[in-house]
């Protein structure tokens, strides 16, 4: 990847583009973002750089945080994550990377976790088709139905859909279009849906199938 930014789900909204079409995008507050950390071949064995975003007092930072802070002498921030770029020998620790590193017609990744939804039924969770509702169905009607055969294999093979704890997982959305940067004010528009609640922290990267 070229680009990379840390970011905060704001909400959705829609805008007009130039020929007067209603296009549903999805604010998001990018950046800035503080080279925390700089790694390097010849140290680390890759080459990488760490972002922090959003500020936070030392007070809720346990010390090997502050010491990693202190060391490289940049603000604590609440957020870090790891950007393999291609090219990092114009980027230094210290560095503020704003909304504009990414403009307007960029086709981009976001990376974010997905709201939870608790412990959820085998329906809802896996789309399971229910029972009809007439004619003696019940009392069974959203149960997840045979689990399998019987005496052979006598198990349930890995992977069958069954009921259990939903969302907070890590999802990202592919080729997303970036309609409108506002450098001013640190926001991006993104064309479409992405991971998340409001207020979720995102990452936003190159397409990588673009």
């Amino acid at each position: 990847m070229k680009k990379g930014l840390i970011a905060k789900k704001i909400g959705m909204t829609q805008i007009f583009d130039e020929a007067g079409n209603v296009v549903p995008v999805t604010v998001v507050e990018a950046g800035p973002c503080v080279v925390v950390q700089k790694k390097t071949t010849d140290n680390d064995g890759y080459e990488a750089v760490q972002l922090g975003f959003g500020d936070v007092s030392p007070k809720h930072t346990n010390k090997p945080m502050q010491g990693h802070f202190k060391k490289n002498d940049v603000p604590f921030k609440r957020t870090l994550k790891e950007f393999r770029l291609d090219d990092i020998s114009g980027i230094n620790v210290g560095d503020i990377l704003k909304a504009d590193t990414f403009a307007a017609g960029d086709v981009i990744d976001v990376q974010g976790t997905s709201k939870g939804k608790g412990y959820q039924g085998a329906v809802k969770r896996h789309n399971q088709r229910r029972l009809k509702m007439t004619h003696g169905a019940g009392p069974v009607h959203r149960e997840p139905g045979s689990m399998g055969a019987c005496s052979s294999p006598s198990r349930i093979f890995p992977g069958k859909g069954m009921p259990g704890h939903m969302g907070v997982d890590t999802v990202t959305v592919q080729n997303l279009v970036v309609v409108k940067v506002d450098a001013e004010n640190n926001l991006i528009a993104i064309k479409g849906a992405v991971p998340g609640p409001k207020g979720g922290v995102l990452c936003i990267t190159d397409a990588v199938k673009a």
